[in-house]
C-alpha cells in the first residue's frame, strides 16, 4: 500500500498563530512515517507556503492547494491536518475553501467550525439540548451601552468577552460598574460583537472530547486553577495556571460533566478534537464555550489528557488522518 501524503497545516491570521506553530510541530513529529509522507504547510495573512525538509519555502497554489516541487512535479495532499487556532482554521473559512476544491481535511466541517467559534450561537443551540450557561447580554459595536441596566440584570462581577475570538483574547473581569465601558472597548478590538456574562462562582474545568475509532469519548476533565483572576491568555499559554487532571471532583459530578460534554459534542454533530470549558457550580456544569481546534503543543491540555487516558499522541493524530482519508469529496 502506497504511503499517503499528509500536510500538517498550521499558522493562522490571529495572534494565536505562534501557538499553532508549536501544535503543528508536535503533530508533524508524531505522525507515523511508516504510513504517511508528512509535510508542513504554513498559512499566514501575508502568504501561504510549503516547507521542504530543509525548511525552504515554496508557494501554495490556492487554486487546488497544491505545491510545485523540483522538476515541475506537483504535490497534492491526500489529507490536510488542520491545526490552525482561530481564523481561518477554526471558524469555517478554511474548511469551506477545502470543500470547494475537494480537499480532504481533519476535524469538523465548516458549519460546526463556524458555529462553535460564535459563543452566543453555540450556547443558544446547546440550551435546546438542556445544557445550561451563564446569563448574558449581547452587544454589537456602535450600540448604546446602558451600564445601569446591564449591571441590574447580571449583577457584579461580570465577564466581558469578544463573541468570536480564541485563546481568551480580549476578555476582562469587571468588578465595578465604572470599569464596564473600558472593558467593552478592549473586547471590541477583537470582534464587532461582544458578550457580557454573569459571574459563575465555581470551579473551571476543561473537558477534552473526541471521536476515536467510531466512539465519542471524554479524554479527561482538567481542573483549572489560574494564578490570575481567570483562565486568560497568560494562564493558558504562559504557565500562569495550575492544571490538575483528573479534576478534584466526586464520581457523581464526573459522570454529569462527561455526559453533558458528550451531549454537547454529539448535538452539534462534531468530529475531531474538541475542548469544552465549563464552570461547575453546585455540581452543575455551565458551558462557557467549545474549542474545535484546541492547543496541541506538548504543554497543552488535550495531549496531557490523552496521555493519562492511555492514548498515544501518535494514535490520536493517526486516528484523525484515517477519518479524513475516509471522507467523501
Amino acid at each position: 500500500m502506497s504511503k499517503k501524503h499528509v500536510a500538517v497545516v498550521m499558522g493562522g491570521y490571529s495572534d494565536e498563530y505562534k501557538v499553532s506553530l508549536k501544535s503543528g510541530q508536535l503533530i508533524y513529529d508524531s505522525l507515523d512515517r511508516d504510513l504517511y509522507h508528512v509535510y508542513k504547510v504554513v498559512i499566514l495573512k501575508e502568504e501561504w507556503y510549503f516547507l521542504d525538509e530543509n525548511e525552504n519555502k515554496r508557494s501554495i497554489n490556492k487554486g487546488d492547494f497544491s505545491v510545485t516541487l523540483d522538476n515541475d512535479n506537483v504535490l497534492k495532499f491526500d489529507a490536510c491536518f488542520n491545526i490552525i487556532h482561530g481564523t481561518p482554521g477554526e471558524n469555517g473559512i478554511l474548511q469551506a475553501y477545502w470543500d470547494a476544491i475537494g480537499q480532504k481535511y481533519t476535524g469538523c466541517d465548516f458549519y460546526q467550525s463556524a458555529l462553535t467559534f460564535n459563543k452566543k450561537d453555540t450556547l443558544a443551540v446547546l440550551s435546546k439540548y438542556g445544557i445550561p450557561s451563564a446569563k448574558s447580554v449581547y452587544l454589537r459595536k456602535g450600540e448604546d451601552i446602558n451600564v445601569e441596566e446591564i449591571i441590574g440584570e447580571l449583577g457584579l462581577p461580570v465577564f466581558v468577552k469578544p463573541n468570536q475570538s480564541g485563546s481568551s483574547l480580549g476578555i476582562s473581569k469587571v468588578k465595578d460598574k465604572s470599569e464596564l465601558i473600558a472593558a467593552t472597548e478592549i473586547a471590541f478590538k477583537e470582534d464587532d460583537e461582544i458578550l457580557i456574562e454573569s459571574f459563575l462562582d465555581g470551579m473551571e474545568v476543561s473537558v477534552g472530547v473526541i471521536d476515536f475509532k467510531g466512539e465519542t469519548i471524554v479524554l479527561g476533565i482538567t481542573e483549572i486553577v489560574p494564578t490570575n483572576e481567570f483562565f486568560d491568555y497568560e494562564a493558558k499559554y504562559e504557565g500562569a495556571s495550575e492544571e490538575i487532571t483528573p479534576a478534584r471532583i466526586d464520581s457523581e459530578t464526573t459522570k454529569r460533566v462527561e455526559e453533558i460534554a458528550k451531549r454537547a459534542y454529539n448535538s452539534l454533530g462534531m468530529s475531531g478534537f474538541s475542548r469544552s470549558e465549563f464552570i461547575l457550580m453546585d455540581g452543575i456544569p455551565y458551558m462557557l464555550e467549545m474549542n474545535t481546534n484546541p492547543g496541541f503543543s506538548p504543554a497543552s491540555i488535550l495531549p496531557q489528557q490523552a496521555k493519562i487516558y492511555g492514548i498515544s499522541i501518535k494514535d490520536l493524530c493517526g486516528n484523525e488522518v484515517e477519518k479524513a482519508l475516509q471522507k467523501r469529496n
